[in-house]
């Protein structure tokens, strides 16, 4: 892994998007790397590790090249910034080992994008990193690969429409006071986690299966949705994606 004002002003072009072939010709050059390659894009939410900053490939033979870029428009609105970028030449166990790496490093959060072709597409690479990134739960260090994260990925990039859905969906939710709010959500996402199954959620609770049924009632009246129906659940399932991502959640009717 390699990081300097160098490999910065060569990688900044191609993280940008919409580089000239010459420059990203130039780039390859300066940098070392294949035009044409199987390559991933890394954006950190925190700075990065002294140790992920070493010369030479790692383990599994990726190369690594630190960065760094702006915020790209449509990420999210308010939350464009400078982040500490990777662009990662993988090797044969691919972006799962890149993210296995992080994570031995203490690195995170971060967004792991999905793998693509060549350099030229390493900008369309980091935006999708970068988008990634938003669906890390706020104050976490999770490192999450895109492709993991695609429903709530949709959510993050309409923030007016993620707001809006969860006024929706869980208004009535929303204005009970917050023990009562957490107790509904954590039995739903333990139903979730359980696969729809009333028992296991029960033990994982460390309640009774009723208990737990009660409460699901109880969410489904709150939010005149079912559990039962495909669609319906659909919505739930969302809503609390926006929930799990938003650090102070909205009141009935916000962002209206």
């Amino acid at each position: 892994m390699r990081r300097g004002t160098r490999y910065g002003a060569l990688l900044g072009p191609l993280l940008a998007g919409g580089a000239r072939p010459d420059l990203v010709a130039r780039a390859a050059r300066g940098l070392g790397l294949p035009e044409r390659g199987r390559y991933a894009v890394v954006v950190l939410g925190a700075p990065v590790p002294d140790a992920a900053v070493v010369e030479g490939p790692d383990a599994d033979g990726a190369r690594w090249w630190w960065g760094g870029a702006e915020g790209a428009p449509g990420e999210a609105e308010g939350r464009e910034e400078a982040r500490e970028v990777a662009v990662v030449l993988l090797g044969p166990a691919g972006p799962a080992r890149a993210v296995a790496r992080l994570r031995e490093l203490g690195a995170g959060p971060a967004g792991v994008s999905p793998v693509v072709g060549s350099l030229a597409e390493v900008g369309a690479a980091r935006r999708l990193a970068g988008t990634a990134l938003l669906t890390c739960e706020p104050g976490s260090r999770e490192i999450v690969r895109l492709d993991e994260r695609l429903p709530a990925a949709l959510l993050v990039s309409r923030p007016e429409l993620s707001t809006r859905l969860l006024a929706e969906v869980f208004g009535p939710l929303l204005t009970l006071v917050p023990a009562e709010r957490s107790l509904l959500v954590e039995t739903l996402e333990a139903w979730l986690a359980c696969g729809g199954s009333v028992g296991r959620a029960a033990a994982r609770l460390g309640c009774h299966r009723n208990t737990v049924f009660n409460r699901l009632r109880r969410l489904e009246r709150l939010t005149a949705r079912s559990l039962s129906r495909p669609r319906e659940l659909v919505d739930l399932v969302l809503a609390l994606d926006v929930l799990r991502l938003t650090s102070a959640p909205p009141g009935p009717g916000g962002g209206g």
